[in-house]
Protein backbone atom coordinates (compact mmCIF):
# COMPACT_ATOMS: atom_id res chain seq x y z
CA UNK A 1 0.00 0.00 0.00
CA UNK A 2 1.22 3.58 -0.92
CA UNK A 3 1.70 6.00 1.60
CA UNK A 4 2.74 8.80 -0.43
CA UNK A 5 0.22 10.62 -1.47
CA UNK A 6 -0.17 14.03 -2.46
CA UNK A 7 -3.65 14.72 -0.96
CA UNK A 8 -3.91 11.94 1.29
CA UNK A 9 -2.01 11.63 4.77
CA UNK A 10 -2.16 7.61 6.02
CA UNK A 11 -0.97 6.62 9.43
CA UNK A 12 -0.94 3.13 10.52
CA UNK A 13 -1.62 3.97 14.29
CA UNK A 14 -1.41 0.42 15.50
CA UNK A 15 -0.96 -2.76 13.84
CA UNK A 16 -4.36 -2.81 12.74
CA UNK A 17 -5.21 0.32 12.50
CA UNK A 18 -5.12 2.76 9.37
CA UNK A 19 -5.97 6.64 10.00
CA UNK A 20 -6.56 8.04 6.91
CA UNK A 21 -6.49 11.98 6.41
CA UNK A 22 -7.68 14.58 3.76
CA UNK A 23 -4.60 16.51 3.41
CA UNK A 24 -5.18 20.51 1.59
CA UNK A 25 -5.40 22.00 4.88
CA UNK A 26 -4.89 25.36 2.54
CA UNK A 27 -7.98 24.68 0.93
CA UNK A 28 -10.39 23.75 3.31
CA UNK A 29 -9.39 19.97 2.51
CA UNK A 30 -11.74 20.11 -0.89
CA UNK A 31 -11.40 17.62 -3.45
CA UNK A 32 -9.76 18.20 -6.71
CA UNK A 33 -9.07 16.15 -9.21
CA UNK A 34 -5.71 14.73 -7.27
CA UNK A 35 -7.76 13.64 -3.98
CA UNK A 36 -10.05 11.74 -6.70
CA UNK A 37 -7.35 9.97 -7.96
CA UNK A 38 -5.42 9.48 -4.56
CA UNK A 39 -8.57 8.01 -2.86
CA UNK A 40 -9.60 6.07 -5.88
CA UNK A 41 -6.12 4.66 -5.96
CA UNK A 42 -6.36 3.91 -2.10
CA UNK A 43 -9.27 2.41 -1.82
CA UNK A 44 -8.33 0.10 -4.79
CA UNK A 45 -5.26 -0.96 -3.01
CA UNK A 46 -7.08 -2.27 0.40
CA UNK A 47 -9.97 -3.30 -1.76
CA UNK A 48 -7.33 -5.66 -3.00
CA UNK A 49 -4.96 -6.43 0.11
CA UNK A 50 -6.17 -5.06 3.52
CA UNK A 51 -2.21 -5.60 4.57
CA UNK A 52 -3.66 -6.50 7.70
CA UNK A 53 -5.75 -3.51 8.59
CA UNK A 54 -8.86 -4.70 10.12
CA UNK A 55 -10.22 -0.83 10.80
CA UNK A 56 -10.17 2.55 8.49
CA UNK A 57 -10.49 6.02 10.46
CA UNK A 58 -10.86 9.07 7.78
CA UNK A 59 -10.72 12.69 8.95
CA UNK A 60 -8.99 15.86 8.04
CA UNK A 61 -6.38 17.94 8.05
CA UNK A 62 -6.74 21.15 10.36
CA UNK A 63 -9.06 21.93 13.27
CA UNK A 64 -11.28 24.04 11.07
CA UNK A 65 -12.54 21.17 8.57
CA UNK A 66 -13.32 17.81 7.22
CA UNK A 67 -13.87 18.65 3.82
CA UNK A 68 -15.32 21.84 2.37
CA UNK A 69 -16.61 19.32 -1.03
CA UNK A 70 -15.34 20.09 -4.20
CA UNK A 71 -12.97 22.88 -5.24
CA UNK A 72 -14.66 25.33 -6.54
CA UNK A 73 -11.75 27.19 -8.00
CA UNK A 74 -10.47 24.36 -9.23
CA UNK A 75 -13.53 23.94 -10.90
CA UNK A 76 -13.64 27.38 -12.37
CA UNK A 77 -13.77 27.62 -15.90
CA UNK A 78 -13.58 23.69 -16.49
CA UNK A 79 -15.26 22.72 -19.68
CA UNK A 80 -18.41 20.02 -19.56
CA UNK A 81 -15.87 17.83 -20.68
CA UNK A 82 -13.32 18.07 -17.57
CA UNK A 83 -15.43 18.42 -15.19
CA UNK A 84 -17.43 15.33 -16.33
CA UNK A 85 -13.87 13.82 -16.65
CA UNK A 86 -12.99 14.87 -13.21
CA UNK A 87 -16.26 13.44 -11.61
CA UNK A 88 -15.87 10.00 -13.22
CA UNK A 89 -12.57 9.51 -11.32
CA UNK A 90 -14.94 10.41 -7.88
CA UNK A 91 -17.20 8.28 -9.20
CA UNK A 92 -14.81 5.22 -9.06
CA UNK A 93 -13.46 6.06 -6.18
CA UNK A 94 -16.92 6.54 -4.55
CA UNK A 95 -17.74 3.00 -5.76
CA UNK A 96 -14.52 1.25 -4.72
CA UNK A 97 -14.99 2.95 -1.17
CA UNK A 98 -18.37 1.22 -1.05
CA UNK A 99 -16.86 -2.22 -1.40
CA UNK A 100 -13.75 -1.32 0.96
CA UNK A 101 -13.72 -4.83 3.02
CA UNK A 102 -12.67 -3.33 6.39
CA UNK A 103 -15.08 -0.81 8.44
CA UNK A 104 -14.23 2.85 7.55
CA UNK A 105 -14.84 5.17 10.92
CA UNK A 106 -15.44 8.96 10.35
CA UNK A 107 -13.82 11.49 12.80
CA UNK A 108 -15.28 14.64 11.15
CA UNK A 109 -12.94 17.47 12.72
CA UNK A 110 -15.06 20.40 11.11
CA UNK A 111 -17.13 21.68 8.27
CA UNK A 112 -17.97 18.91 5.65
CA UNK A 113 -19.94 20.73 3.09
CA UNK A 114 -21.27 19.04 -0.25
CA UNK A 115 -19.08 16.23 -0.66
CA UNK A 116 -17.42 16.08 2.17
CA UNK A 117 -21.14 15.13 3.58
CA UNK A 118 -21.44 13.10 1.29
CA UNK A 119 -17.76 11.08 2.70
CA UNK A 120 -19.86 11.06 6.33
CA UNK A 121 -22.23 9.18 4.47
CA UNK A 122 -20.12 6.47 2.63
CA UNK A 123 -18.15 6.00 6.31
CA UNK A 124 -19.35 3.05 7.82
CA UNK A 125 -20.31 5.01 10.78
CA UNK A 126 -19.17 8.23 11.83
CA UNK A 127 -18.27 10.66 15.14
CA UNK A 128 -18.32 14.58 14.90
CA UNK A 129 -16.27 17.27 16.95
CA UNK A 130 -18.85 19.57 18.78
CA UNK A 131 -17.95 22.25 15.80
CA UNK A 132 -18.97 20.65 12.86
CA UNK A 133 -21.31 21.25 10.56
CA UNK A 134 -22.85 19.44 7.77
CA UNK A 135 -24.65 20.52 4.24
CA UNK A 136 -25.30 19.49 1.22
CA UNK A 137 -25.03 22.87 -0.73
CA UNK A 138 -24.80 21.57 -4.49
CA UNK A 139 -28.45 22.74 -4.90
CA UNK A 140 -27.73 26.38 -4.08
CA UNK A 141 -24.73 25.82 -6.68
CA UNK A 142 -27.35 24.82 -9.81
CA UNK A 143 -25.59 21.05 -9.70
CA UNK A 144 -27.11 18.21 -6.90
CA UNK A 145 -25.33 15.76 -4.83
CA UNK A 146 -23.16 13.23 -7.17
CA UNK A 147 -21.37 10.85 -4.47
CA UNK A 148 -23.71 9.17 -3.49
CA UNK A 149 -26.00 11.15 -0.78
CA UNK A 150 -29.33 10.83 -2.85
CA UNK A 151 -28.49 7.11 -2.05
CA UNK A 152 -27.02 6.76 1.42
CA UNK A 153 -28.65 10.01 3.20
CA UNK A 154 -32.29 8.64 2.99
CA UNK A 155 -31.12 5.34 4.61
CA UNK A 156 -29.37 7.16 7.25
CA UNK A 157 -32.12 9.84 8.57
CA UNK A 158 -35.02 8.76 6.38
CA UNK A 159 -36.63 9.99 2.99
CA UNK A 160 -38.89 12.81 4.65
CA UNK A 161 -35.90 14.72 6.45
CA UNK A 162 -33.39 13.83 3.25
CA UNK A 163 -35.45 15.53 0.82
CA UNK A 164 -35.45 18.80 3.35
CA UNK A 165 -32.16 18.83 4.25
CA UNK A 166 -30.96 18.46 0.59
CA UNK A 167 -33.16 20.84 -1.27
CA UNK A 168 -32.73 23.21 1.16
CA UNK A 169 -29.05 23.16 0.92
CA UNK A 170 -28.97 24.55 4.51
CA UNK A 171 -26.65 23.63 7.09
CA UNK A 172 -26.93 21.55 10.41
CA UNK A 173 -25.19 21.37 13.60
CA UNK A 174 -23.21 18.44 14.74
CA UNK A 175 -25.96 17.71 17.52
CA UNK A 176 -28.46 18.02 14.39
CA UNK A 177 -26.72 15.64 13.00
CA UNK A 178 -26.70 13.16 15.44
CA UNK A 179 -30.64 13.48 16.31
CA UNK A 180 -31.51 12.34 12.67
CA UNK A 181 -28.49 9.52 12.10
CA UNK A 182 -26.45 11.34 10.29
CA UNK A 183 -23.71 10.22 13.37
CA UNK A 184 -23.47 8.32 16.07
CA UNK A 185 -21.71 9.96 18.35
CA UNK A 186 -20.41 14.06 19.55
CA UNK A 187 -17.31 14.82 21.27
CA UNK A 188 -15.52 17.56 22.57
CA UNK A 189 -12.79 18.51 20.03
CA UNK A 190 -9.66 17.37 22.05
CA UNK A 191 -11.65 13.93 22.62
CA UNK A 192 -12.94 13.35 18.80
CA UNK A 193 -9.76 10.97 17.55
CA UNK A 194 -9.61 9.05 20.84
CA UNK A 195 -13.05 8.37 20.62
CA UNK A 196 -12.58 7.31 16.91
CA UNK A 197 -9.65 4.91 17.80
CA UNK A 198 -11.66 3.41 20.98
CA UNK A 199 -14.08 2.28 18.74
CA UNK A 200 -11.79 1.17 15.98
CA UNK A 201 -9.38 -0.80 18.80
CA UNK A 202 -12.44 -2.47 19.53
CA UNK A 203 -13.81 -3.35 16.35
CA UNK A 204 -9.66 -4.52 15.47
CA UNK A 205 -9.71 -6.83 17.98
CA UNK A 206 -12.69 -8.68 16.96
CA UNK A 207 -11.80 -11.38 14.06
CA UNK A 208 -11.36 -9.70 11.05
CA UNK A 209 -13.54 -12.25 8.60
CA UNK A 210 -16.08 -11.79 10.77
CA UNK A 211 -15.84 -8.27 10.63
CA UNK A 212 -16.03 -8.20 6.51
CA UNK A 213 -18.70 -10.68 6.05
CA UNK A 214 -21.21 -8.96 8.50
CA UNK A 215 -20.30 -5.57 6.96
CA UNK A 216 -21.23 -6.96 3.56
CA UNK A 217 -24.07 -8.65 5.00
CA UNK A 218 -25.71 -5.10 6.86
CA UNK A 219 -24.98 -3.60 3.22
CA UNK A 220 -27.01 -5.97 1.56
CA UNK A 221 -29.88 -5.03 4.30
CA UNK A 222 -30.42 -1.87 2.51
CA UNK A 223 -30.62 -3.23 -0.83
CA UNK A 224 -33.06 -6.47 -1.09
CA UNK A 225 -36.02 -7.85 1.00
CA UNK A 226 -35.61 -9.87 4.26
CA UNK A 227 -35.60 -13.42 2.50
CA UNK A 228 -32.87 -12.50 -0.03
CA UNK A 229 -31.20 -10.36 2.38
CA UNK A 230 -30.98 -13.34 5.18
CA UNK A 231 -30.09 -15.88 2.10
CA UNK A 232 -26.95 -13.74 1.68
CA UNK A 233 -26.27 -13.92 5.09
CA UNK A 234 -26.27 -17.19 5.41
CA UNK A 235 -23.97 -17.39 2.97
CA UNK A 236 -21.18 -14.98 4.32
CA UNK A 237 -22.18 -17.16 7.73
CA UNK A 238 -20.88 -20.05 6.16
CA UNK A 239 -18.06 -18.28 4.95
CA UNK A 240 -16.78 -18.31 8.87
CA UNK A 241 -17.61 -21.79 9.53
CA UNK A 242 -13.95 -23.49 8.66
CA UNK A 243 -11.90 -20.63 9.75
CA UNK A 244 -8.76 -20.97 11.98
CA UNK A 245 -10.60 -17.70 13.80
CA UNK A 246 -13.66 -19.23 14.60
CA UNK A 247 -11.76 -22.52 16.49
CA UNK A 248 -9.55 -19.99 18.07
CA UNK A 249 -12.68 -17.69 19.59
CA UNK A 250 -14.55 -20.66 20.60
CA UNK A 251 -10.94 -21.55 22.74
CA UNK A 252 -10.41 -18.64 24.09
CA UNK A 253 -14.02 -18.32 25.49
CA UNK A 254 -13.39 -21.54 26.89
CA UNK A 255 -10.08 -21.13 28.70
CA UNK A 256 -11.73 -17.57 29.65
CA UNK A 257 -8.98 -15.55 27.72
CA UNK A 258 -9.00 -12.95 24.84
CA UNK A 259 -8.50 -14.23 21.54
CA UNK A 260 -6.01 -14.09 19.16
CA UNK A 261 -7.36 -13.60 15.37
CA UNK A 262 -5.34 -13.76 12.40
CA UNK A 263 -7.64 -13.43 10.04
CA UNK A 264 -7.46 -17.11 9.01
Amino acid sequence: MRTDYETLKLDRVEDHILVVTLNRPERANAMNTQMGLDLRELWRDLYVDQEDVRCVIMTGSGEKAFCAGGDLKDRDGMTDEQWQHQHAIFEQAVLTMMDVPPPIIGAINGVAYGGGTEFVLLCDFAYGASHARFALTEVTLGIMPGAAATQMLPRAVGIRRAKEFLMCGAPCSAEEALEWGILNKVCEPDQLMEEALTTARRIAANAPISIRQAKKSLNMSMQTDARNGYMFELEAYNRMVPTEDRLEGIRAFNEKRKPIYRGK
